[in-house]
């Protein structure tokens, strides 16, 4: 079941609140799931913005008609890992839409308030849906230290190809975008032109690019197995690559060249909402252009089509009538 609609309404438990679903957005990682990722059964789903309706047992008042975004990781704030500041890796979590624990593409979804993050006034549903893969962008900052002459390169011109392109460029390193796609590369080079960011960007089709095994850093953003593949082609001898992708199936890895070569891989997965919600509310990043569709839940199904997965940047599905 990846969509509920004319189902019961969940209940809010204790710590829990009850969220009306505004808009929910489609990502790689849900049509991952469809083919079998994570082996999930339930209600996909996992970026949100609604309207708390409801709160259980022990639920602070204020929260009750605000307009929140929510963090995916329902942990037990208890075991080993939550105790050492790493609750994204608890030992007992659900994920929203991903683990154990049903998603966003509904009418309701309940929510524990230790997740839950007010969204600005000014900041709109169809930009707040970016929030959970933008603090995923973010979180590569925290993870890799990326100074002015830093030489980054993302793999990937999708969603959060993107949106990872629009951090970096904050930052002010040495940054060059590949894909596959004119059109998508055309948007990152007009949000770089108008944007926040302080360092230089530059585009280029995957087919032109050289194999010059040249760049500090590289970020697979590509959602294709054969992505790992391709970064170890690029980056330096020492270099850092950064695993963004998820599939349901993965490619023979040859990990030869990251002994010979010393290599650190590093998994990236989520980050920090505040700084998300802190760029989209000072308008330093650009995310509405990365919108390709918009649609109601009850025509949400179709995306999961035969010929739909990937073909666009960002589906945004509006529960609003």
């Amino acid at each position: 079941m990846r969509f509920r609609q004319g189902y019961a309404d969940p209940v809010a438990a204790e710590g829990q609140v009850l969220i009306r679903v505004l808009a929910a957005g489609i990502c790689q990682t849900d049509f991952e799931i469809a083919k079998g990722y994570m082996t999930f059964k339930g209600v996909l789903g996992h970026e949100i913005v609604g309207t708390v309706v409801k709160l259980g047992k022990g639920v602070e008042p204020r929260w009750l008609g605000k307009r929140v975004c929510a963090e995916i990781n329902c942990v037990c704030g208890k075991c080993e890992m939550c105790a050492r500041g790493l609750s994204t890796h608890c030992l007992h979590r659900t994920v929203i839409g991903i683990h154990q624990r049903d998603g966003a593409f509904a009418e309701f979804i309940t929510v524990p308030m230790r997740n839950l993050h007010a969204i600005p006034e000014h900041v709109t549903n169809e930009e707040a849906i970016f929030v959970e893969p933008l603090a995923a962008a973010f979180q590569i900052l925290r993870q890799v230290q990326i100074e002015k002459r830093t030489k980054v390169l993302v793999l990937g011109d999708g969603r959060l190809g993107l949106l990872v392109a629009q951090v970096l460029h904050r930052a002010g390193c040495a940054l060059t975008l590949v894909g596959r796609h004119e059109k998508k590369l055309a948007i990152a080079e007009r949000i770089a032109a108008t944007g926040a960011g302080r360092g230089t960007v530059r585009t280029v089709l995957d087919g032109e690019l050289q194999n010059r095994r040249d760049q500090d850093v590289v970020i697979d953003c590509t959602g294709r197995s054969s992505g790992f593949e391709r970064a170890l082609e690029l980056v330096r001898p020492r270099g850092t690559v950064v695993m963004k992708t998820t599939v349901a199936q993965g490619a023979a890895l040859n990990l030869t060249p990251i002994v010979i070569d010393e290599i650190t891989v590093l998994g990236s997965r989520c980050g920090p909402f505040a700084d998300a919600i802190g760029a989209l509310a000072a308008r330093e990043v650009e995310v509405v252009p990365l919108i390709s569709k918009r649609v109601k839940l009850e025509q949400a199904e179709g995306m999961f089509g035969a010929g739909m997965q990937g073909e666009g940047l960002k589906v945004l599905v509006s529960m609003e009538k």
